[in-house]
């Protein structure tokens, strides 16, 4: 037997043994976290896969075939000109308003084609932490200082946590856009702009699809909610003009799957979720079955799937076991977390930056879960450093991050965004607390 070889596996079973042997079932905090991390993951299965996640898959997949690695390097590669790329991917999220999972196809999808790590951190820095609406909620409810500087601070953060990545691994960066640059550029098929209003219109539908509902029943964004289904429907129906006209795919495969979706439209009025997901059928059995680009498009799109999606929701699973849903406990006591975080001790920043990079929270949810914690007697510089760190971080997106980056980059990434959390919060909780 080798023994320096053979230890590794043999501590894992024997860890493993060890947990199913004292495994606490039976004890009502136990149970209780079992519960609610099923709750939690039937929840994200219900909200997140269908509305965020497929949407997101299809566009990550069409930016590894239909954009060209050399546009993807001109605008955010490692050598590209650093005011634009970090400027376009610190304010991309004010566009997508996505969550911690929803933005990780889209990342892998440019970082894949060949953007620099530096703006493709900040783009996943920011996509799911500078979210117009979300900014609002928080000024309006947690008071204008806390939105100026949780708008202010997420620019900023994407931006200087972008520069620390591309520094740290700046030869490495240097070398694969060297090995890049060096590739062929395959021809177009199509002009720049029929690409960009094919993206446009998929923007949409994730956008539109996930719009959240407005605190007050009047304004724009509760006139856009109202109307948010039909919105989706003319952004998936200008998607189909364009497979049809640009892409060259068949009038009447599109045609029937227009024709389905909106028959279940009409039958299923008040569950708009069932012709929604019949048109990613159509739009998957499209695709699936071409030879072409199409055909392509759909392995791209299929490959995130299965990388991402498991590791995902085991992330959820285990999240939901630890720290619960709001509202419900997890196997770790709310209480330790509302006690840890009073004041604006170096401890108190710390632990809010620790808990909420590893907590899941959907799109808007950080508000009034913040506000619960804030009437628990959370300090000021705590909830910003909760709020920097935990839309733009979880356990289930770090599971997916190492497997597209590798463990030490998102060990840095996540060490960069908590460390920069706590000493804004600690500055933050100086001045206003």
């Amino acid at each position: 037997m080798d023994w320096k070889r053979e230890w590794k596996p043999l501590a894992v079973i024997v860890a493993a043994f060890l947990a199913c042997f004292y495994l606490p079932v039976g004890t009502p905090r136990f149970d209780n976290a079992v519960n609610e991390s099923l709750h939690l993951v039937k929840w994200y299965a219900q909200e997140h896969v269908l509305l965020c996640l497929i949407p997101a898959f299809f566009i990550a997949g069409a930016i590894g075939v239909f954009v060209s690695q050399a546009s993807v390097m001109r605008y955010l590669g490692a050598k590209a000109n650093k005011v634009l790329a970090y400027g376009v991917a610190s304010v991309s999220g004010t566009i997508l308003a996505v969550c911690s999972c929803t933005v990780l196809p889209l990342f892998a999808g440019i970082y894949r084609m060949g953007a620099g790590l530096g703006p493709a951190s900040a783009f996943l820095y920011s996509g799911p932490a500078i979210n117009v609406l979300a900014i609002f909620l928080t000024a309006r409810i947690l008071g204008l200082e806390m939105g100026v500087a949780r708008a202010v601070g997420a620019v900023v953060f994407s931006i200087i946590v972008g520069l620390i990545m591309h520094f740290i691994y700046r030869k490495e960066e240097n070398s694969r856009a060297e090995a890049q640059m060096a590739l062929p550029d395959p021809p177009t098929a199509r002009p720049l702009w029929q690409t960009v209003l094919y993206f446009a219109s998929m923007i949409a539908i994730l956008v539109f699809a996930n719009w959240g509902k407005s605190s007050e029943p009047v304004g724009i964004w509760n006139a856009i909610h109202d109307f948010k289904w039909y919105l989706t429907a003319l952004s998936a129906a200008a998607l189909g003009l364009m497979l049809a006209t640009w892409f060259k795919v068949a009038w009447w495969k599109v045609a029937a799957t227009a024709i389905a979706v909106a028959i279940l439209g009409l039958i299923f009025r008040e569950h708009p979720l069932i012709p929604f997901a019949a048109g990613f059928v159509g739009l998957s059995i499209i695709t699936s079955t071409d030879d072409g680009e199409m055909g392509n498009w759909f392995e791209q799109t299929w490959g995130f799937a299965k990388q991402i999606l498991p590791l995902l929701l085991f992330g959820v699973l285990v999240a939901g076991l630890l720290l619960g849903r709001p509202g419900h406990e997890g196997v770790i006591p709310s209480d330790w977390i509302s006690r840890s975080v009073g004041g604006n001790s170096l401890w108190a920043n710390l632990f809010a930056s620790v808990a909420g990079a590893f907590m899941y929270f959907a799109t808007l949810t950080e508000i009034p879960i913040l506000q619960g914690l804030m009437g628990s007697g959370m300090g000021k510089g705590p909830a910003l450093a909760l709020l920097l760190a935990g839309p733009a971080l979880s356990l289930p997106s770090m599971l997916v991050l190492r497997s597209i980056m590798g463990l030490k980059k998102t060990a840095v990434f996540v060490s960069v965004v908590v460390v920069m959390a706590t000493i804004t919060g600690l500055i933050y909780g100086y001045l206003f607390g």
